[in-house]
């Protein structure tokens, strides 16, 4: 799906789906990843970030809340379904200043490990650390309601 890719949802359903495609395409990947596979996901306030890493969890079989890490920055879950992936990382850099904070935060240590999955929100806010070999979402509210997502 990467490689500048444009889908439309219009409802939580369609994410789930269009997120388990995403999911399976990033996993084919893994071979070609040093470390952990980081995921982007930039767009507007509500316009889809974390309803797009609830539906990759669900696929993943993590039976935790996923909620938006916005005060906390950063959570981790523990993926049981595969035997590659051992953790998802859900990072919120809203409220970051620059890329110190997060450095601050073990990003060094998670992203060098392969059997972590790394979504993070507001990468623009952090970018100068971001793996080069990033994965990206662009969210995007519609006049009819629907949410467009861009995959790079």
């Amino acid at each position: 799906m990467p490689n500048k890719t444009i889908r439309v949802s219009k409802d939580i359903k369609e994410t789930r789906q269009i997120a388990k495609i995403f999911l399976k395409e990033i996993l084919k990947n893994r071979n070609m990843q040093k470390g952990a596979i980081v995921v982007g996901l930039s767009g507007d306030l509500g316009s889809g970030k974390t309803a797009f890493v609830q539906s990759v969890a669900k696929h993943l079989n993590i039976k935790n809340k996923i909620n938006s890490p916005t005060f906390v920055i950063i959570k981790k879950y523990i993926i049981k379904k595969t035997k590659d992936y051992n953790f998802l990382f859900h990072l919120d850099a809203y409220r970051l200043k620059n890329e110190k904070e997060l450095s601050h935060l073990g990003w060094e240590e998670i992203i060098k490990e392969k059997g972590n999955l790394v979504f993070i929100e507001w990468p623009e806010n952090v970018q100068k650390i971001i793996p080069k070999d990033s994965f990206y979402v662009y969210f995007s509210h519609q006049k009819n309601g629907s949410r467009k997502l861009e995959f790079r």
